[in-house]
């Protein structure tokens, strides 16, 4: 009987049913290792022959960011019983009762460190023959960990330290606006706590922070994730960045201000990132800072954190790992001295929540619930309120599900490319290396890598003196320190393994892992022998095998063995694009082309249904552009994707690509598409655009129909992302018996708030010359029944103020775009709509100015003379020319009376003595604008301008640029009312996507290409899937379409916000 269970529950293992675990150990984990969309793409994955996921099991849970209802839509069976499940996947690990034998588990386990509170899981894992997945341990590439919500922690701890800090200065006296600022967990979304932050920097931009709490200076320690999600957070207010040897002279200001007992506001925070070079100095004064030395060597070091960084904090954010062989960040004594001298710190959020670590005084976790403690630094004191002498401080160890829907999404991105390879497996040989890397356990023994967990449960002690005694039953002992990466690369198996096969024995006094790959981990072992040759040939052996691993260069004691390799690569499978997968040619090499790669190269099971089924390649990319530096800096860090060179001009060369692969996406110009599309009709490929259909695309409608190829147009973020979510708020209103009564639609491309720091409030990623000969087109829509035209001279000067609800924060204008009335026809609602509108976005008061610039004769680009002769004139002179400076009366009494002196002031008198304003503030802006884009300065004009549009670009394009660190943003929202005929209420019905830019792994994307290049991408993949059936030159109009490039969208990342309101 017990063979029969056996062999029963082996069957378990790889037969792609897949259970999700209820989370149980803390009542606010509401995480959820996929979400239903994940679950949804993994079901559509699942092929016939039962090798990848053919079922999910979802345990209920009345708390889960997701409900049940929405796994049951996409196709789960919501049940507490997995055991049909051969895998079986959570966020933190199960309750004991809850393993289920002979099954595969993933989940974090934090077993592999020897934790001794988790090995009584372990234990159970072993007795039970599962087959342990430790996210953890799951690395890429590069040998960073793809599973892990670093940065929901920094965003989440930031937001609620915030929240927090308004508190206590009330307590001390001071109103903020961040006292208006709730928790993390209080907003319904990531978007919804940004907008919070952003109106609590737009009130303090306007109204500012009182001078006796200022400066208030934010010190972030560490660079990695944590971190840069803090700091994510910190750049919505307004800010200065400055470098730790700067933070003496900002300090001097609040001298001054609290020896004037000045009145005045401040307007900005500032921010200090400080890593361990700041943090430590090497004992020797003529020995410089060194990382290696540090990380192999700390005793060389002493703190000095205390002395150069913290007299200056107002707050400190601690997002650094930390061992205990480091010196502390700071110490009770370091803090109790700070105090005494004045130091202006006012708290401290520790979002690595390092209990007892590198911020001593920080000796417990806080709760969601309670997430603040104060310490009293003169009593030696801890209290759990606001009021009161001390430092108040965050610690709250369950941070990112404050974020569960965003975290949960972002985690599920990655998990979902694992769950098949995982739920499919039969033996783990049949899985990838970096997935066998991650088994700690399988069939009730530990995998080799990880043997030596149970030597190290066996030695481990607490932290204690080396004792003068020998170990038990040794003669001699003596203390061996290794550093180095140990367990990443698991030499702590070749080391114990030289101390046991030379007859020695061991204790593990000290054991500090490094949290990532890049982090070296540090061990002190008590090594014992019984006689001093046998102790002496292991240190040998071992100093051997620091040698061939590349051991560290420096003087080292008699008894101390430091361990370095350098990084090994397990999963690389290389560019080769020999190995007969579907491939895509993407043509250009501009920023929306590489989040374009990106996906497409790292998109797995390409082929989910029908025939290829048992296709398994990995899809390849071809990034072409006309040269050749351009795409391979698209390319570099992709892996799947090959860069090239191609001159779409020579129709040879683009016929012999095109001819290599199934799918073109064309990211070039307009201009470009006819040409492409007619070579992929000819070679009968398909091909997607994110541009407008024009008149040269749709002439060969017919010829494409007839080759059976699709070309997919209009396949980006507008138009595209607002085409298919119009189609689907219309296409479900009408399947609910609706009638459309009007469609709006409002969709742009801005800079971030943070971003937003000029007169425009506006900046350019690429040439502005597009952009604003945009602003003069015309635009006709109909408004309640009647069409509406605008000349586009006067396109500006139509702009209206928008606010959305949901997004308090922004204070928009919205200006008609071009020809609404032919949405209106393609979305089948020309008959039914009194009102089709579909407008730019823009920041409120964009339009003011750019309409005076426009009548002031910036925009006209014909050639003007002044530009013609051989000696440009300046700036300056070229304005005074636009003004009519000697045309204008001297009998300005009455304007001039309104102003006082000065050059600022006579410009703005010009302009309203002109009339190119409507009124005095917009005539301040406009000035304030010209001399932002130094259109008054006494610099010559080059001579490659020749016409006043010509200056302005350039001057615009110098002038109004991103900078690095700087991020975009697009919002698109959509509002449909609905009206029924059989007397239900009219419903309001709204949509909305709020995208930033990003920065990961040291590369940034704008919202504007993620929200362009990756619709595209979607399109060439269902394209690839056979998913969309018509042919010809189509949008992304039909339900084949949208429904799962939405999906899709969605589980990247990009979701949109729907509600309906009566």
């Amino acid at each position: 009987m017990g063979s029969a269970v056996t062999e029963s529950n082996d069957t378990l293992l790889g037969n792609g049913v897949v259970g999700i675990l209820a989370e149980t150990v803390n009542m606010w984990e509401r995480r959820a290792p996929l979400t239903p969309s994940h679950c949804a793409r993994l079901l559509l994955g699942g092929g016939k022959s039962g090798t990848r996921v053919n079922r999910i099991i979802v345990q209920p849970s009345t708390k889960r960011i997701h409900h049940d209802a929405q796994y049951e839509d996409a196709g789960c069976k919501i049940s507490d019983d997995l055991s049909e499940c051969g895998l079986i996947i959570g966020i933190k690990q199960p309750k004991l009762q809850m393993i289920l034998p002979d099954r595969a588990y993933a989940f974090f386990s934090h077993t592999h460190k020897a934790q001794q509170e988790n090995m009584p899981l372990l234990d159970k894992i072993l007795e039970e023959r599962v087959s342990l997945f430790d996210y953890e341990l799951i690395v890429g590439d590069n040998g960073k960990r793809l599973l892990a919500f670093g940065k929901f922690a920094g965003r989440a701890g930031l937001i609620d330290f915030l929240h927090g800090l308004g508190q206590r200065y009330l307590s001390l006296g001071f109103t903020t606006p961040f006292l208006s600022l709730g928790r993390s967990h209080m907003y319904p979304s990531l978007a919804a706590a940004k907008a919070a932050v952003i109106a609590v920097g737009e009130e303090i931009a306007t109204f500012g922070l009182p001078s006796g709490i200022c400066p208030i200076v934010f010190v972030f320690t560490g660079v990695g994730n944590v971190s840069q999600g803090a700091q994510e957070i910190f750049k919505l207010l307004p800010h200065a960045f400055v470098d730790a040897e700067k933070l003496p002279e900002i300090s001097a200001a609040r001298k001054l201000s609290k020896q004037s007992q000045s009145t005045k506001r401040v307007f900005q925070l500032y921010g200090c990132v400080v890593t361990s070079r700041d943090m430590v100095s090497h004992k020797d004064p003529n020995r410089h800072f060194d990382k290696a030395d540090y990380y192999a060597h700390p005793e060389h070091y002493i703190p000095v954190f205390h002395e150069r960084i913290a007299p200056y904090a107002s707050v400190i954010v601690n997002c650094m790992y930390w061992e205990r062989r480091f010196p502390r960040l700071l110490s009770i004594n370091q803090l109790q001295q700070l105090m005494k001298n004045g130091c202006p710190l006012v708290g401290v959020s520790d979002i690595t929540c390092d209990i007892g670590g590198s911020i001593e005084f920080v000796n417990k976790s806080t709760s969601i619930e309670r997430p603040f403690f104060r310490y009293d630094a003169s009593t030696h004191s801890y209290h759990d309120d606001m009021e009161g002498d001390g430092v108040v401080c965050l610690a709250v160890d369950i941070l990112p599900t404050e974020f569960s829907k965003e975290a949960s999404q972002h985690f599920g991105d990655m998990l979902s490319k694992f769950v098949a390879s995982l739920a499919s497996a039969k033996r783990l040989v049949e899985l990838p290396s970096y997935l066998r890397i991650a088994c700690i356990a399988h069939a009730g023994r530990l995998t080799s890598l990880y043997e030596y967990i149970p030597r190290m449960r066996k030695t481990l002690v607490d932290l204690a003196p080396i004792r003068a005694n020998p170990l038990p039953h040794k003669n001699y002992s003596s203390l061996v320190s290794l550093s180095g990466h140990l367990f990443d690369k698991f030499l702590i198996n070749e080391a114990l393994d030289i101390i046991e096969t030379s007859g020695g024995s061991f204790r593990l006094v000290r054991c500090d892992v490094g949290q990532s790959i890049d982090d070296m981990s540090y061990s002190e072992l008590e090594i014992g022998a019984d006689d001093t040759a046998t102790l002496d040939k292991i240190i040998d052996s071992l100093t051997s095998l620091a040698n061939a691993h590349d051991g560290d260069h420096y003087a080292r004691e008699e008894t101390e063995l430091s361990l370095k390799i350098g990084k090994v690569n397990e999963c690389g499978t290389g560019n080769s694009m020999d190995k007969g997968g579907p491939k895509v040619l993407i043509l250009g090499a501009g920023r929306v082309c590489r989040p374009a790669a990106e996906f497409l190269a790292s998109y797995p099971n390409i082929y989910s249904n029908g025939a290829n089924d048992n296709n398994t390649d990995q899809l390849h990319v071809i990034v072409a552009s006309l040269y050749q530096k351009d795409s391979d800096e698209t390319v570099d860090g992709i892996k799947n994707a090959t860069a090239t060179q191609l001159d779409v001009t020579d129709t040879g060369s683009l016929s012999d690509l095109v001819s290599q692969v199934e799918v073109v996406i064309s990211l070039l110009p307009t201009s470009f598409h006819a040409v492409i599309a007619r070579v992929c009709i000819e070679l009968k490929k398909h091909l997607v655009t994110a541009s407008y259909v024009d008149e040269s695309m749709s002439k060969l409608g017919q010829a494409a129909e007839g080759a059976g190829v699709t070309i997919l147009c209009e396949m980006g973020l507008d138009p595209g992302i607002d085409h298919m979510v119009s189609m689907k708020m219309i296409d479900e209103a009408h399947a609910r018996k609706g009638k459309i009564k009007a469609f709006t639609s409002f969709c742009g491309g801005l800079p971030s708030p943070a971003a937003a720091n000029n007169p425009l409030a506006y900046k350019f990623s690429w040439n502005p010359a597009g952009a604003l000969r945009a602003g003069s087109n015309p635009a006709v829509y109909k408004f309640l029944g009647q069409v509406v035209h605008v000349d586009g001279n006067k396109l500006y000067n139509s702009a209206k103020r928008l606010r959305l609800p949901e997004l308090p924060a922004f204070a928009l204008e919205h200006l008609p775009n071009r020809n609404s009335l032919i949405y209106g026809d393609l979305y089948g609602i020309s008959k039914e709509a009194s009102t089709v509108y579909r407008a730019t976005l823009r920041y409120e008061g964009f339009s003011d100015i750019m309409a005076t610039l426009s009548k002031t004769g910036f925009f006209y680009a014909a050639n003007h003379p002044l530009l013609q002769e051989i000696n440009h004139p300046t700036y300056m002179g070229f304005l005074d020319e636009l003004l009519n400076v000697n045309d204008i009366s001297t009998t300005t009494t009455n304007v001039n009376a309104e102003v006082s002196g000065g050059h600022d002031d006579e410009l703005v008198s010009r302009l309203l003595i002109l009339g190119h304003c409507k009124d005095k503030e917009t005539a301040v802006k406009t000035v304030k604008t010209i001399k932002f884009l130094g259109l008054h300065e006494e610099t010559q004009i080059p001579k490659d301008c020749s016409s006043a549009f010509d200056v302005i670009c350039q001057r615009m394009e110098q002038r109004m640029a991103y900078h690095d660190d700087e991020q975009d943003m697009v919002l698109l929202h959509h509002e449909l009312e609905v009206e029924y005929s059989d007397g239900r209420p009219t419903e309001k019905h709204q949509a909305t996507l709020l995208e930033f830019g990003k920065v990961e792994n040291g590369r940034s994307n704008t919202a504007m290409a993620l929200t362009v290049g990756i619709p595209a991408a979607i399109g060439a993949l269902l394209l690839l899937q056979n998913k969309v059936q018509r042919k010809g030159v189509i949008r992304p109009l039909e339900p084949e379409i949208y429904i799962p490039a939405l999906e899709i969208l969605e589980s990247s990342g990009i979701k949109l916000t729907e509600r309906v309101e009566t």
